[in-house]
């Protein structure tokens, strides 16, 4: 008899366990989720290369624009350096874009000028 409440106090104890793990597992998922979605999410760092660097198109190449890249260095040599003013404009649209903006806009919706 003994036997039989502890194994079932056993029981109970192991269901509450493997529940509070199932919980922090998913817990764990949806903090990481949200973290990989803020990390995808290069405003800052496009903006500030987009002012500093513009000229040599860094900032389309963080983006993931290598043929607008390209172009905006040959701009930039034609032009010479006058065409760096494209990437001092695009750094300050993408900074005064609210995330998600910038995030539907330049990554989701790949737009590769202004």
């Amino acid at each position: 008899m003994t036997k039989l409440i502890m194994e079932e106090q056993d029981n109970t104890g192991y269901d509450s366990t493997r529940r509070q793990a199932s919980n922090t597992a998913n817990e764990f998922k949806e903090g990481w989720n949200q973290v990989q979605h803020t990390q995808e999410n290069k405003k800052v760092l496009a903006g500030i290369l987009g002012i500093v660097l513009g000229g040599f198109g860094v900032h389309k190449f963080i983006l993931g624009y290598t043929q607008e890249g390209i172009i905006q260095i040959v701009i930039t040599i034609v032009t010479c350096g006058m065409g760096s003013i494209i990437g001092l404009i695009e750094g300050i649209i993408y900074l005064t874009k609210s995330d998600e903006e910038f995030y539907q806009t330049y990554q989701v919706g790949k737009k590769g000028w202004f």
